[in-house]
């Protein structure tokens, strides 16, 4: 598991969670009779233009805005609102069970720091620079979106967001030692694979040597061999009767 993977994706769940709660907050406030809030809307509009006429974009920015409030009041009198509530519902779970992962893995690091030698590329200072800063983002986040749901939002998104963080709290508990047992595992599986990929290069580099060996006694033999035939051409090619009386002639061959 990345990190920074994991941070990227709960940072999109707070903003799927500002998204959400904002949207939330416009339709309960269209909610009830709508042609007062549209009476409103037309009373600043005109008041605002009573000595200037509107120009095109101010009229379009007026019209945009009179709908938007029409079709929020149709969302809250069809009860759109609550499947709203369930979208932040999950995005705020998304954010968390990213945050304890983020936070499990930060750990996990931290522990195998003090106790094992580390080989990466980045150096130590730089990983762990990262790790606070990560940290410190996250936690502000945490901050941000309490502020949001708890006191800048209806009460039931309050009560929601002090549900699910319970309810996380205790699922980050498990998954820190759930993470800790995996990524504990995977390092004793590269250590077995690292160690595995010596020996099988070792034995590689001792195969490799003797069939250098072997190649070059190999060419020294032939060497010999060309060399005494350049010197003493008038022993041939090497090949020489056993008997030379014997009617049935043996050879015995003594190198090229």
């Amino acid at each position: 598991m990345d990190p920074i993977t994991l941070f990227a994706l709960a940072n999109g769940a707070v903003s799927a969670v500002k998204a959400g709660c904002k949207l939330y907050k416009d339709i309960k406030s269209a909610a009830g009779d709508v042609k007062d809030v549209l009476k409103d809307l037309d009373s600043q509009f005109n008041n605002a233009h009573k000595d200037k006429p509107p120009t095109v974009e101010q009229r379009n920015q007026y019209v945009q805005e009179r709908n938007r409030v029409v079709e929020l009041n149709k969302k809250a009198n069809a009860e759109e609102h609550t499947g709203v509530y369930q979208e932040i519902g999950e995005h705020l779970g998304a954010y968390y069970d990213n945050f304890y992962k983020c936070m499990a893995i930060f750990a996990e690091e931290e522990r195998r720091a003090k106790t094992e030698i580390y080989t990466g590329d980045a150096s130590l200072g730089k990983r762990a620079l990262q790790r606070v800063l990560m940290k410190k983002q996250l936690e502000q986040m945490s901050t941000e979106l309490r502020e949001l749901m708890v006191y800048q939002s209806p009460p039931e998104l309050g009560a929601l967001y002090t549900e699910v963080e319970a309810m996380m709290k205790q699922m980050g508990k498990e998954q820190e030692t759930l993470i800790s047992r995996q990524m504990q595992a995977q390092a004793r599986q590269e250590a077995r694979k690292a160690a595995r990929m010596k020996r099988l290069t070792e034995e590689a580099i001792i195969g490799i040597i003797i069939l250098i060996l072997l190649l070059s006694t190999g060419y020294m033999f032939m060497w010999v061999a060309w060399d005494r035939q350049q010197k003493y051409p008038q022993y041939g090619n090497g090949i020489f009767p056993v008997n030379p009386n014997h009617k049935e002639e043996k050879y015995i061959y003594i190198g090229r």
